[in-house]
């Protein structure tokens, strides 16, 4: 039996989105700055599918600047945006995803641009008092805050931040690549200048991503070549990943209530079912709480096989994993989970899920975390 409980890693590709990828890469293969109709027609649907995205965000097409993934889009932001917009100090967080933690470790030892890291509450969650403290104290400075945690799966209070950075003129950066495609984002009622999203966390293509920039932050690129992207990402477009990641923002978002009520089903019922069967065991963070329903970050009492918890799951086929994608094959505690739990022994898995994942995946993986422990 082969499980896949990873899907904060990546998402199995939509097989919708799989047959809209393909005529773009078959007949329509045009390079779209071409001004023949081979690079009209791929034009016309990069352009069909800015819009689209636009839409679902409340945003203008104008603002919807494609990328090939959301590191690309976390380091535009921070880096050219930061350049760009004279930012001088960035606040962030201890728990950040890489693409964010290690540009502003670049930023802050090559070009003396200072950084500031909120506290993070015994639940996972940002200080918030502090947040203004410092936002308030450092004037035209960046905030640059996940929306959705990637391994812990804690849910920013995005609308209190928003609502800081607006008090105190502050620019407002949100890495939401886990909650785009998994919850409404309406950026008319909630004012964030960067967004950054990811089309492989929704089951669209890998490769392929966004940033959205406000219209009123006007940056320079951080890839420079051709005038593609309204002269703000140099590079040919992946026109089959963005076919497939328009694709797949479209059935997320017209079945988001069904598979949220699924997914979260899940989740709980695996919660549950795991406090009942192992004694001692830790849901880390907030994620039976303000959190994403597709995340279940567990602690595992320890013993003297606990170690090898990761390795024997591989064993049995089930996929998840210890900390973030990006840090596989590390055998050190996540930066997120070292953070929240600076001296824990205990051994923690994150199991996440999807909308193709079943009670009867969970119910094996139950019985075989059961006969470990």
């Amino acid at each position: 039996m082969k499980i896949y409980f990873d899907n904060a890693a990546t998402t199995p590709l939509h097989p919708e989105v799989v047959e809209a990828m393909l005529p773009w890469m078959r007949e329509n293969f045009g390079n779209p700055s071409s001004i023949h109709s081979f690079g009209r027609t791929t034009k016309s649907l990069i352009e069909q599918t800015r819009k689209k995205i636009a839409d679902y965000l409340s945003v203008s097409p104008g603002e919807i600047f494609f990328t090939s993934c959301g590191t690309e889009a976390n380091n535009t932001a921070l880096v050219a945006g930061a350049d760009s917009l004279g930012i001088n100090h960035i606040i962030s967080s201890p728990l950040e995803h890489h693409s964010v933690h290690r540009t502003l470790q670049f930023l802050g030892s090559g070009r003396r641009l200072r950084t500031s890291f909120v506290n993070v509450l015994p639940d996972g969650h940002i200080d918030l008092a502090q947040l203004e403290d410092l936002v308030k104290n450092n004037p035209g400075s960046m905030v640059s805050l996940m929306h959705g945690n990637n391994e812990i799966g804690n849910l920013l209070d995005i609308r209190a931040v928003s609502d800081i950075c607006s008090r105190h003129n502050a620019i407002f950066h949100s890495d939401m690549v886990q909650t785009v495609g998994h919850f409404p984002v309406d950026l008319k009622k909630v004012k964030i200048d960067f967004i950054s999203c990811s089309a492989h966390k929704f089951h669209g293509p890998k490769g392929t991503g966004f940033l959205y920039i406000s219209g009123k932050r006007k940056i320079a690129p951080l890839l420079y070549g051709g005038s593609q992207e309204m002269n703000m990402r140099a590079g040919t477009e992946n026109v089959a990943g963005i076919a497939g990641m328009g694709k797949a923002l479209e059935i997320a978002y017209n079945n988001l209530e069904n598979d949220k009520q699924y997914i979260s089903d899940l989740k709980n019922y695996m919660a549950q079912k795991l406090s009942e069967a192992i004694p001692g065991i830790r849901f880390n963070g907030d994620c039976l709480g303000r959190s994403l329903y597709t995340v279940l970050n567990v602690a595992f009492p320890l013993t003297e096989n606990s170690q090898l918890l990761l390795y024997n799951l591989d064993i049995w086929g089930i996929a998840a994993s210890g900390g973030s994608a990006c840090a596989s094959g590390s055998v050190s505690q996540s930066h997120v989970l070292s953070a929240l739990y600076p001296e824990d022994k205990l051994v923690s898995i994150r199991f996440s899920f999807s909308k193709y994942n079943t009670i009867q995946e969970v119910d094996y993986c139950l019985e075989k975390l059961k006969g470990f422990f």
